[in-house]
């Protein structure tokens, strides 16, 4: 009997469609002790003792975290992967899961609900209004603006609708788009350089690599038009942050909205923590209840089919090791 540990604290009811999956495959369910991306390794490493595989959130799999344990498989609840050493898992023949197509209509609506409260200072009118201030100045009107959208995947297609409702304008910058889509709903593909020129607000939509990392840094915000808003629902790693913050000080940028930092939770230190114009949340993007529930059925079917010897077409990072893999 597979034994599997759920990492989420999402799932700490231990209910929910993945639960009837493996129940009904016979796994045999281990609920993790607290939030492991808070742990230190040793005490992950001391949860994982005697586990199969993991159905994960975004705790951090290192090369010592596969070499302290006998994981067959890391199904992450997402499809982000940043958080995962792929080839130390892959030298220790674990498979890594993701589940694409599950998420990214709550991605899209996180990144309008940042958009919106940046543009309409939502936030810190409502602490005025909770500390007896009535303050009615105008804020900034959204539509008749550029959006940039970096990255045109699932997410991005998301979010094109969601912003042209909105009277927005989008670009988007994508090595890889789809062009045929792009026609189709009137995007016009341009450079990573003429987006952030061009675009009233940059919109991150990529997974972070080592490529991608500070994409956003000193030079690339100096790039961005002056009074331009930045939105990350994608990962804390693609942008500099104390570079980000200099831009804000400065009165470059308008204001940020970000879903995700660097390091989360967000440091107290965090310069970024001063600006009132800067709206934060904590990594909420993607887990809407539908999108958990989507999300989570499909990593344990993923597990399910791994154990059962099939190979979950689509949903391994890691495809080189499908030939000759066993559970």
């Amino acid at each position: 009997m597979p034994r599997v540990l759920i990492t989420p604290v999402v799932y700490a009811s231990g209910k929910g469609p993945w639960r009837d999956v493996l129940d009904a495959a016979g796994f045999e369910v281990v609920m993790a002790e607290g939030d492991c991306t808070l742990h230190p390794p040793a005490e992950f490493i001391r949860q994982l003792q005697g586990i199969d595989c993991t159905l994960a959130s975004v705790e951090r799999y290192s090369e010592p975290i596969f070499a302290g344990s006998k994981l067959r498989a890391v199904a992450r609840v997402g499809v982000g992967y940043d958080a995962v050493d792929v080839a130390a898992a892959t030298r220790h023949n674990a498979a890594v899961i993701i589940t694409p197509g599950t998420n990214e209509h709550s991605v899209a609506e996180q990144a309008i609900a940042l958009i919106t409260a940046v543009f309409r200072d939502t936030c810190t009118r409502d602490r005025e209004i909770r500390r007896n201030l009535w303050r009615r100045d105008c804020p900034r009107r959204l539509a008749g603006n550029t959006i940039g959208l970096v990255g045109l995947g699932r997410i991005g297609r998301a979010m094109t609708p969601r912003c042209q409702g909105l009277g927005l304008k989008v670009i988007a910058y994508d090595p890889y788009a789809d062009a045929a889509f792009a026609q189709q709903r009137g995007i016009e593909l341009v450079s990573f350089q003429d987006l952030l020129a061009q675009a009233d607000i940059v919109s991150l939509h990529m997974p972070c690599t080592p490529e991608t990392t500070d994409i956003i840094n000193r030079r690339t915000l100096a790039l961005m038009k002056q009074n331009s808003v930045l939105i990350n629902t994608s990962r804390g790693g693609l942008v500099d942050e104390d570079a980000l913050a200099e831009a804000i000080a400065s009165g470059h940028l308008f204001g940020a909205g970000l879903d995700v930092t660097k390091t989360e939770p967000l440091p107290h230190s965090s310069p970024l923590r001063q600006f009132e114009n800067v709206v934060f949340a904590p990594h909420l993007g993607g887990i809407d209840q539908t999108a958990l529930d989507a999300m989570g059925k499909l990593a344990a079917e993923c597990l399910v089919d791994l154990a059962q010897g099939r190979w979950p077409q689509g949903c391994i990072v890691n495809d080189t090791l499908r030939e000759g893999w066993r559970w």
